[in-house]
């Protein structure tokens, strides 16, 4: 089994992955300021807790967006499994053919989401990924990564909306009932949640018209789930994209 970690700025999400098949997914806060140690402690505590043992480990990938934590966290990994974690970066292979302005600007997590979309889904394909930013991106029918978006995430959204002004109040992520919101909190909601999903609807469309073929829509994210069911797109969502995504960078590099 291969211990799996991605890195984001709000959560790490982490997990076991053996032959494609997630044995278990979780996920703690991005924290900077904890040690391996800490790490450590917090990675045992919830692999027991799913029934695992960090002897059950093979090898061990990590993916991340905070590059301050790319050594506390394979130490942290070293300490639980005494497996060397391989960090997603340059001189990785990855089976991910890229043609942007700069390819070593492309963050990791995009690459591997963009990996495992590939061993699964008709190409071409939009992978959008919805966490702290909100990110839309295209491979096009010959399996090459050509660009994307990168736009304010749901959550940093609704922290600017209710954190710079004095009369609205902290809601829910709850698709309301109608568009046109008829109380304060209905109208946030509207706008949060069907202004996404609008705007997700709506760069769908523009890519659509810059590329060949009809592409394939894949979701993934924590709050996919609030957003992608409110798109009048077909998106299939699928949380375990980037742990399948890991297990192949994985096994490219170790075969």
């Amino acid at each position: 089994m291969i211990l799996a970690i991605d890195v984001g700025n709000t959560n790490i999400v982490f997990g076991g992955i053996e032959n494609s098949v997630p044995v278990f997914i979780t996920r703690i806060n991005t924290d900077k300021n904890k040690t391996e140690d800490e790490y450590a402690v917090i990675f045992k505590t919830l692999i027991e807790i799913n029934g695992g043992s960090p002897i059950d480990f093979d090898g061990a990938i990590i993916s991340s967006v905070v590059p301050q934590l790319n050594e506390v966290l394979k130490k942290a990994v070293w300490l639980l499994t005494k497996c060397e974690a391989l960090i997603v970066g340059p001189g990785v292979k990855t089976g991910l053919n890229i043609k942007i302005d700069n390819p070593a600007t492309l963050g990791s997590d995009i690459v591997v989401g963009c990996v495992a979309a590939l061993a699964q889904y008709p190409k071409p394909f939009i992978v959008i990924d919805m966490g702290t930013a909100t990110t839309m991106v295209v491979v096009d029918k010959d399996g090459i990564y050509r660009g994307g978006i990168i736009a304010p995430g749901v959550e940093v959204a609704m922290e600017s909306l209710t954190g710079n002004t004095a009369q609205l109040p902290a809601i829910s992520l709850d698709a309301p009932k109608k568009a046109i919101g008829t109380n304060t909190a209905d109208c946030m909601r509207s706008g949060i949640v069907f202004g996404n999903a609008a705007m997700i609807d709506g760069m769908i469309d523009r890519f659509s018209l810059e590329i060949e073929g009809e592409p394939s829509i894949v979701a993934t994210g924590g709050l996919s789930a609030k957003i992608i069911p409110n798109c009048k797109h077909n998106i299939f969502i699928d949380n375990d994209l980037l742990i399948k995504g890991l297990e192949i960078i994985y096994k490219k590099n170790n075969e």
